[in-house]
């Protein structure tokens, strides 16, 4: 029994957020034509983290049968974010978003599989189970309105990857061993934005926001679905803090020769962001 393992690729997403990072800086250092909205920037960068409770049920399937934790809340677990705007004009821009959920699980896992003519599959004892998930999406932003309060709606592409492991004490035909696999696997899938911004004040501004992605074919299938609120306040004049609660739900699915593997993962949380604005 042995593990199959891709290597990440980080290539692309540093890409990514270069190229958006520098088009910020340049369209930062051109004068505007008009003032946007007061709810709107004409870029911005924010770094934080997400702090979710989790809930995830996994099913790793192996050449000897699938493998499946059940519902699982392992805990809170604490995700670096990093977000980005870019105002093109007075009415349109670009938005990123990534962030990493990474979780490992040990405790009991009862299984038994039939094989058919090869037989049963029964696993015993404790199980590890690893979870790993890379999110990025990039979207191009139409805002309506001019006021102190707009709403954006906006169409792009996620990039996601997600790695599941397991490793437990399993028989198969009466012979005990350590079973151990691994599947990783990403794809790209189109996605929807809405959201709503309100300026109070040019310094405290409240917002809204939901995305879904989804893909419904492909060796590497399923949806994610986004939705928060939060407020932002600006103690001086670039530099702020962006407090939010959001709710995210995950279930992807990647087939494969000998059975699917499955990753469904609810996080609910709030989430704290340091933001520079220009």
């Amino acid at each position: 029994m042995q593990t199959r393992t891709r290597p990440l690729d980080w290539t692309a997403r540093l890409g990514a957020v270069g190229a958006l990072f520098g088009t910020g800086l340049l369209l930062a250092a051109t004068p505007a034509l008009a003032d946007p909205s007061p709810a709107l920037d004409r870029f911005s960068f924010s770094v934080g983290a997400f702090n979710a409770d989790p809930k995830f049920n996994a099913s790793v399937s192996t050449p000897y049968g699938a493998l499946q934790s059940g519902d699982i809340k392992p805990g809170r677990v604490t995700m670096p974010r990093v977000t980005a705007d870019v105002l093109l004009g007075d009415s349109q821009g670009i938005s990123f978003d990534y962030y990493q959920y990474k979780r490992d699980y040990s405790g009991g896992v009862a299984n038994s599989t039939s094989l058919g003519n090869f037989g049963t599959l029964n696993t015993f004892g404790n199980a590890t189970v690893n979870t790993k998930l890379d999110f990025a999406k990039l979207s191009y932003k139409w805002w309506i309105g001019s006021g102190n309060t707009v709403l954006g709606l906006g169409a792009g592409a996620a990039y996601y990857r997600a790695t599941l492991g397991v490793t437990a004490l399993a028989a198969v035909n009466g012979q005990v061993g350590t079973l151990s696999d691994s599947s990783s696997d990403n794809a790209v899938a189109p996605l929807l934005e809405i959201g709503v911004r309100h300026a109070i004040s040019p310094d405290l501004r409240l917002f809204a926001d939901a995305s879904g992605v989804w893909k419904s074919s492909g060796r590497f299938h399923g949806n994610i679905y986004n939705a928060s609120a939060g407020v932002e306040w600006f103690p001086v004049k670039n530099v702020g803090l962006v407090l939010a609660y959001g709710v995210t739900n995950i279930d992807l699915t990647r087939s494969a020769d000998f059975g699917d593997a499955r990753l469904k993962v609810r996080l609910q949380g709030p989430s704290a962001f340091l933001k520079a604005r220009f």
